[in-house]
């Protein structure tokens, strides 16, 4: 069986972009500093915990999420033509 890479991407951006959104506005509404999700302003220009910054996660996360969810269909297709191969050899 073969993934569609564009829609496995999809699907992972949009997972992945919703945690970081959610998980920053949890953050901001029950008023912790949110020790771990704050360090993604490291590798998220412009990110911050704050309503805004849920929603710049998000893009982010989407963005990051459809990269990697794209990439393993693309390594899960590449392997499984491989096996499939010597199968039939």
């Amino acid at each position: 069986m073969e993934l569609r890479k564009r829609a496995f991407g999809v699907a992972f951006g949009v997972v992945w972009g919703l945690v970081i959104l959610l998980g920053t506005w949890f953050i901001v509404i029950k008023g912790t500093e949110g020790l771990m999700i704050s360090k993604l302003s490291t590798f998220y220009i412009g990110y911050s915990s704050s309503f805004v910054g849920g929603i710049i996660g998000f893009i982010y996360g989407f963005v990051t999420g459809f990269i990697a969810g794209f990439l393993f269909a693309w390594i899960y297709n590449m392997a499984n033509k491989f096996i499939s191969q010597k199968k039939t050899a």
